[in-house]
Protein backbone atom coordinates (compact mmCIF):
# COMPACT_ATOMS: atom_id res chain seq x y z
CA UNK A 1 0.00 0.00 0.00
CA UNK A 2 1.48 3.32 -1.11
CA UNK A 3 0.41 6.96 -0.87
CA UNK A 4 -2.13 6.27 -3.65
CA UNK A 5 -3.97 3.79 -1.40
CA UNK A 6 -3.60 5.85 1.80
CA UNK A 7 -5.13 8.87 0.07
CA UNK A 8 -8.27 6.83 -0.61
CA UNK A 9 -8.55 5.47 2.93
CA UNK A 10 -7.43 8.21 5.31
CA UNK A 11 -10.30 9.60 7.47
CA UNK A 12 -11.73 13.06 6.88
CA UNK A 13 -9.88 15.90 8.61
CA UNK A 14 -12.11 16.26 11.72
CA UNK A 15 -12.08 12.50 12.37
CA UNK A 16 -8.34 12.32 11.77
CA UNK A 17 -7.73 15.20 14.18
CA UNK A 18 -9.80 13.53 16.88
CA UNK A 19 -7.97 10.24 16.39
CA UNK A 20 -4.55 11.91 16.54
CA UNK A 21 -5.49 13.74 19.75
CA UNK A 22 -6.79 10.53 21.31
CA UNK A 23 -3.64 8.63 20.43
CA UNK A 24 -1.42 11.30 21.96
CA UNK A 25 -3.59 11.50 25.07
CA UNK A 26 -3.53 7.77 25.67
CA UNK A 27 0.25 7.67 25.42
CA UNK A 28 0.51 10.62 27.81
CA UNK A 29 -1.37 8.53 30.37
CA UNK A 30 0.50 5.29 29.71
CA UNK A 31 3.95 6.89 29.73
CA UNK A 32 3.81 10.25 31.56
CA UNK A 33 7.01 12.22 31.27
CA UNK A 34 8.50 9.79 28.76
CA UNK A 35 10.30 11.85 26.07
CA UNK A 36 10.21 8.86 23.72
CA UNK A 37 6.45 8.49 23.40
CA UNK A 38 5.56 7.50 19.83
CA UNK A 39 2.70 9.97 19.18
CA UNK A 40 2.18 13.61 20.10
CA UNK A 41 -0.29 16.42 19.53
CA UNK A 42 -0.22 20.14 20.33
CA UNK A 43 -0.42 23.73 19.20
CA UNK A 44 1.93 24.76 16.42
CA UNK A 45 2.51 28.25 17.78
CA UNK A 46 0.37 30.18 15.34
CA UNK A 47 -3.25 30.57 16.50
CA UNK A 48 -5.54 28.13 14.73
CA UNK A 49 -2.79 25.67 13.87
CA UNK A 50 -2.21 22.32 15.53
CA UNK A 51 0.21 19.53 14.79
CA UNK A 52 0.16 15.78 15.29
CA UNK A 53 3.35 13.81 15.08
CA UNK A 54 4.81 10.33 15.21
CA UNK A 55 8.45 9.38 15.69
CA UNK A 56 9.42 5.75 16.17
CA UNK A 57 12.94 6.60 17.31
CA UNK A 58 14.41 4.59 14.45
CA UNK A 59 14.37 7.22 11.72
CA UNK A 60 10.72 7.07 10.66
CA UNK A 61 8.27 9.88 11.40
CA UNK A 62 5.29 11.87 10.26
CA UNK A 63 3.88 15.34 10.88
CA UNK A 64 0.29 16.38 10.25
CA UNK A 65 -0.57 20.08 10.38
CA UNK A 66 -4.20 21.06 10.97
CA UNK A 67 -5.32 24.59 10.16
CA UNK A 68 -8.22 26.57 8.74
CA UNK A 69 -6.86 25.66 5.31
CA UNK A 70 -7.33 21.95 5.98
CA UNK A 71 -4.58 19.47 6.74
CA UNK A 72 -1.28 18.31 5.26
CA UNK A 73 0.54 15.11 6.20
CA UNK A 74 4.28 14.66 5.65
CA UNK A 75 5.95 11.33 6.29
CA UNK A 76 9.50 10.03 6.16
CA UNK A 77 10.57 6.40 5.95
CA UNK A 78 14.35 6.26 6.24
CA UNK A 79 14.53 2.91 4.41
CA UNK A 80 12.35 4.01 1.50
CA UNK A 81 13.96 4.11 -1.94
CA UNK A 82 12.30 7.53 -2.23
CA UNK A 83 14.44 8.95 0.58
CA UNK A 84 16.67 11.86 -0.46
CA UNK A 85 19.54 9.94 1.13
CA UNK A 86 18.97 7.00 -1.21
CA UNK A 87 19.31 9.10 -4.34
CA UNK A 88 20.76 12.42 -5.40
CA UNK A 89 19.83 14.27 -2.21
CA UNK A 90 16.59 15.76 -3.52
CA UNK A 91 12.94 15.01 -2.77
CA UNK A 92 11.51 12.31 -5.05
CA UNK A 93 9.78 13.80 -8.13
CA UNK A 94 6.08 14.40 -7.63
CA UNK A 95 6.01 14.12 -3.83
CA UNK A 96 5.83 17.88 -3.18
CA UNK A 97 5.53 19.41 -6.65
CA UNK A 98 1.77 20.02 -6.60
CA UNK A 99 1.22 20.87 -2.93
CA UNK A 100 -1.29 23.79 -2.86
CA UNK A 101 -0.10 27.28 -2.02
CA UNK A 102 -1.94 27.21 1.31
CA UNK A 103 0.38 24.44 2.49
CA UNK A 104 3.62 25.57 0.86
CA UNK A 105 5.00 27.15 4.07
CA UNK A 106 5.05 23.67 5.61
CA UNK A 107 7.06 22.07 2.80
CA UNK A 108 9.30 24.81 1.39
CA UNK A 109 12.77 24.70 2.88
CA UNK A 110 15.42 27.33 2.21
CA UNK A 111 18.14 25.26 3.85
CA UNK A 112 20.93 23.46 2.00
CA UNK A 113 19.40 20.00 2.53
CA UNK A 114 16.25 18.54 1.04
CA UNK A 115 13.29 18.05 3.41
CA UNK A 116 13.13 14.60 4.98
CA UNK A 117 9.96 13.44 3.24
CA UNK A 118 9.03 10.36 1.24
CA UNK A 119 5.23 10.76 1.31
CA UNK A 120 2.88 13.74 1.34
CA UNK A 121 -0.91 14.03 1.39
CA UNK A 122 -3.18 17.04 1.80
CA UNK A 123 -6.85 17.92 2.04
CA UNK A 124 -8.02 21.51 1.79
CA UNK A 125 -11.11 22.81 3.56
CA UNK A 126 -14.10 21.90 1.42
CA UNK A 127 -12.37 18.99 -0.34
CA UNK A 128 -14.17 15.66 -0.40
CA UNK A 129 -11.00 13.57 -0.47
CA UNK A 130 -7.28 13.51 0.24
CA UNK A 131 -4.83 14.37 -2.51
CA UNK A 132 -1.26 13.35 -3.31
CA UNK A 133 1.23 14.25 -5.97
CA UNK A 134 1.86 12.43 -9.22
CA UNK A 135 4.39 10.04 -7.75
CA UNK A 136 5.73 7.22 -9.93
CA UNK A 137 7.36 4.12 -8.48
CA UNK A 138 9.76 1.71 -10.10
CA UNK A 139 9.05 -2.01 -10.56
CA UNK A 140 11.63 -2.91 -7.92
CA UNK A 141 10.55 -0.36 -5.27
CA UNK A 142 8.50 -2.90 -3.30
CA UNK A 143 4.93 -3.06 -1.97
CA UNK A 144 5.34 -0.02 0.32
CA UNK A 145 7.80 2.09 -1.66
CA UNK A 146 7.26 5.43 0.09
CA UNK A 147 6.59 4.04 3.56
CA UNK A 148 2.97 5.27 3.54
CA UNK A 149 1.56 1.99 4.84
CA UNK A 150 4.27 1.62 7.46
CA UNK A 151 3.80 5.19 8.68
CA UNK A 152 0.05 5.73 8.51
CA UNK A 153 -1.42 2.26 9.11
CA UNK A 154 -2.99 3.18 12.47
CA UNK A 155 -4.58 6.29 10.98
CA UNK A 156 -5.85 4.44 7.91
CA UNK A 157 -7.37 1.83 10.20
CA UNK A 158 -9.26 4.70 11.82
CA UNK A 159 -10.71 2.56 14.61
CA UNK A 160 -9.95 3.67 18.17
CA UNK A 161 -9.69 0.02 19.17
CA UNK A 162 -7.01 -0.47 16.53
CA UNK A 163 -4.77 2.03 18.26
CA UNK A 164 -5.76 0.72 21.69
CA UNK A 165 -4.61 -2.77 20.75
CA UNK A 166 -1.29 -1.39 19.49
CA UNK A 167 -0.79 0.72 22.63
CA UNK A 168 -1.51 -2.15 25.00
CA UNK A 169 1.00 -4.34 23.19
CA UNK A 170 3.63 -1.59 22.90
CA UNK A 171 3.39 -0.39 26.52
CA UNK A 172 2.47 -3.81 27.96
CA UNK A 173 -0.37 -2.38 30.04
CA UNK A 174 -4.11 -1.84 29.53
CA UNK A 175 -5.48 1.44 28.27
CA UNK A 176 -7.35 3.06 31.19
CA UNK A 177 -10.94 4.25 31.09
CA UNK A 178 -12.19 7.83 31.35
CA UNK A 179 -12.66 9.92 34.50
CA UNK A 180 -9.46 11.31 36.02
CA UNK A 181 -7.35 9.91 33.20
CA UNK A 182 -9.01 12.23 30.69
CA UNK A 183 -8.58 15.18 33.04
CA UNK A 184 -4.87 14.44 33.44
CA UNK A 185 -4.19 15.05 29.77
CA UNK A 186 -6.06 18.35 29.40
CA UNK A 187 -5.90 20.50 27.30
CA UNK A 188 -5.79 17.71 24.70
CA UNK A 189 -9.58 17.43 25.15
CA UNK A 190 -10.18 13.97 23.75
CA UNK A 191 -13.89 13.48 23.03
CA UNK A 192 -15.44 11.32 25.74
CA UNK A 193 -16.88 8.86 23.26
CA UNK A 194 -13.48 8.46 21.61
CA UNK A 195 -11.74 7.85 24.92
CA UNK A 196 -14.33 5.36 26.15
CA UNK A 197 -14.14 3.41 22.88
CA UNK A 198 -10.39 3.15 23.35
CA UNK A 199 -10.90 1.57 26.75
CA UNK A 200 -13.76 -0.81 25.95
CA UNK A 201 -13.59 -4.47 25.00
CA UNK A 202 -11.41 -5.53 22.08
CA UNK A 203 -12.91 -5.82 18.65
CA UNK A 204 -13.85 -9.30 17.57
Amino acid sequence: MSVHDVARRLPAVPALRDLCRAMAAVEAVLAPGDPYRRHGFGALGTPGREVAGMDNGAGDSYTIVFSAAGAIALGFDHESPLSPYAGDGTVWPGVLDTVPEAFRPFVDDDGPDAPEVTVCLWRQAGDDRWHRGDVRFGPTDGADPDGANHLFSLLVDGRPEGFRDWAEEYYEQPVPGGGPHRRRVAPVRVPAAMWESLATSKAG
